[in-house]
């Protein structure tokens, strides 16, 4: 094999040209305290606030941030496992600020703060990052919210909508249905998955047991909702510091779908769950204290609200000329014996646009989901419903409230009058009506036709335990029987004249089918009984 000499030479000369010689200079400080997810650094004095730190030690490299600048140290938190660091261990500053991986490769997955898969499948690979903390949109770059977004729970959907783009707090005492409702909400979406009403869930849990969310994770599994939804976990055994990034990286991801829009893609609308906001503060005071920051009110540093306010201030509905994407936003606070006046509760009621007051007592008797809705409203109202539900549920949170008080009234035990009575009985078969179980979200139709069925006083004579049968019964005999009629309202979305006459005329027909059905079963029921 003959050397050719032309072809060496040609290379070695691409080879000069090209050599640049470059100084790599980078800052380097060393730890001088380190415990508890914070390191104390000396000698970066060219340190900026929220940049990316890199710590040398024996194992490798651990990320980090600045969270404080001081006259001669710089105090930063530990993303990973800060037992590796020593005092004396390097420090290098690398000029950016934190980032994540983004895009659809993480639909489906189960991973930490840090984008990195927790679930065992397959490591991620995607071709975007995104900075985990930025500045919202500003006024121009939005719109009013005007869509509805479907939680499947007829409670809500009815008295308190929420709207894509919109702000609502889940809030209530531990154990009284905030993550059912907020799961529910997502196992709703599935309807619109593949189309351009798509949307995609976020769900954040913050501080919570690895088991609960192994549970969170199997019961969307099994409800074929984990296609559509990432689920970020800083469980209640990591640092303090991944259960403070946490909800960012998961509005990072969100806002990467809510952009699509502007590219022309679909999914465009995100839905955001934070399991939940009042373990974050809580990780954030520690880490504030452990950083000898001031506390304040209730021993929280001052710059707590800016915390919560920063993360939901992203949630919004674009413009049209930014592609018309949504961030919604389903924050859940935890009350301690239901003070919704504590320190955490009302900063973040007076960030969001509406709260869900979940109460215990409500849930013990027996209300499930157990709302409030004395206190809880939704700023957005009707403007997140679709036309047929503000038409029917317009006085619906009044009746409710109505009854509440006649019924405190009627336990003293007066003779009521009839037109009381009559109210009394309305009132009890509405709530009846709103009982829903878990994991059971209701299409939006089917919850109208529910409505209009108890509003119009077509369940006054049923017996309180016949309401769920007959409901049930009415659905699948609109789906069948009466479909014309279902059609229509699906299609017109609103009521005139001759669509209410129409279905009150099915939901007729089907009451007198039903009478007959429960009529030959009670006969039926004393031959059972002697046979």
């Amino acid at each position: 094999m003959k050397i050719r000499t032309d072809e060496i030479a040609s290379v070695i000369s691409t080879e000069i040209e090209q050599y640049s010689a470059e100084l790599e200079v980078s800052e380097v400080g060393r730890v001088i305290q380190v415990g508890d997810g914070i390191a104390q650094i000396y000698g970066l004095s060219k340190a900026m606030a929220g940049e990316l730190l890199e710590f040398q030690t024996n194992k490798g490299a651990v990320m980090g941030q600045v969270f404080n600048l001081e006259l001669d140290t710089v105090g930063a938190v530990v993303y990973g496992d800060y037992l590796q660091i020593r005092e004396g261990d390097t420090v290098k500053s690398t000029g950016r600020l934190l980032d994540i991986p983004v895009g659809e490769e993480l639909l489906g997955r189960v991973i930490n703060p840090l984008g990195e898969p927790i679930d065992g499948g397959a490591p991620i690979s995607t071709s975007e990052r995104a900075k985990v903390d930025i500045i919202a949109p500003g006024i121009a770059a939005r719109q009013p919210v005007t869509e509805p977004l479907q939680t499947g729970i007829k409670a809500i959907d009815s008295m308190i909508p929420v709207g894509r783009g919109q702000r609502e707090l889940i809030i209530g005492d531990r154990k009284v249905g905030k993550t059912a409702i907020s799961l529910d909400t997502i196992i709703n979406q599935k309807q619109f998955w593949g189309t351009d009403e798509a949307v995609v869930c976020i769900y954040v849990a913050v501080g919570q047991k690895e088991s609960t969310v192994a549970g969170v994770v199997e019961t969307l599994r099994e409800h074929g909702a984990m296609e559509y939804t990432v689920v970020v976990n800083a469980g209640a055994s990591d640092p303090a510091p991944l259960q403070y990034i946490a909800p960012y990286a998961g509005c990072t991801i969100g806002e990467h779908f809510m952009w699509n829009g502007l590219k022309g893609k679909t999914p465009k609308h995100a839905l955001l769950i934070y399991d939940d906001l009042s373990k974050q503060a809580v990780a954030y005071r520690q880490l504030s204290l452990l950083l000898r920051r001031p506390p304040g009110r209730e021993a929280y540093p001052g710059d707590v609200f800016y915390l919560h306010s920063r993360l939901l201030e992203r949630a919004t509905k674009l413009s049209d000329e930014n592609g018309g994407g949504s961030l919604t936003a389903l924050p859940i606070i935890e009350t301690q014996e239901g003070d919704v006046s504590a320190y955490i509760p009302t900063n973040v009621i007076s960030i969001t646009d509406g709260q869900i007051y979940l109460e215990p007592q409500l849930f013990f008797a027996g209300q499930r989901p157990a709302v409030n809705v004395g206190i809880s409203v939704s700023r957005v109202g009707g403007n997140a419903q679709i036309k047929a539900m503000k038409q029917i549920a317009g006085s619906l949170r009044l009746d409710l409230a109505a009854y509440r008080e006649l019924e405190a009234f009627a336990q003293l035990g007066t003779d009521l009058d009839k037109a009381t009575q009559k109210q009394l009985d309305r009132g009890a078969r509405m709530v009846e009506l709103l009982k829903q179980p878990q994991y059971v979200p209701m299409d939006v139709i089917d919850q109208v036709i529910s409505i209009f069925a108890g509003s119009n006083g077509h369940l006054d004579e049923l017996d309180l335990k016949q309401v769920d049968m007959f409901e049930r019964g009415l659905h699948e005999y609109m789906a069948t029987v009466g479909k014309a009629v279902r059609d229509e309202l699906a299609e017109k979305k609103a009521f005139d004249d001759g669509l209410k006459a129409k279905l009150n005329e099915a939901i007729s027909a089907f009451k007198e089918q039903y009478k007959a059905g429960a009529g030959a079963a009670a006969a039926a029921e004393p031959v059972a009984a002697g046979a």
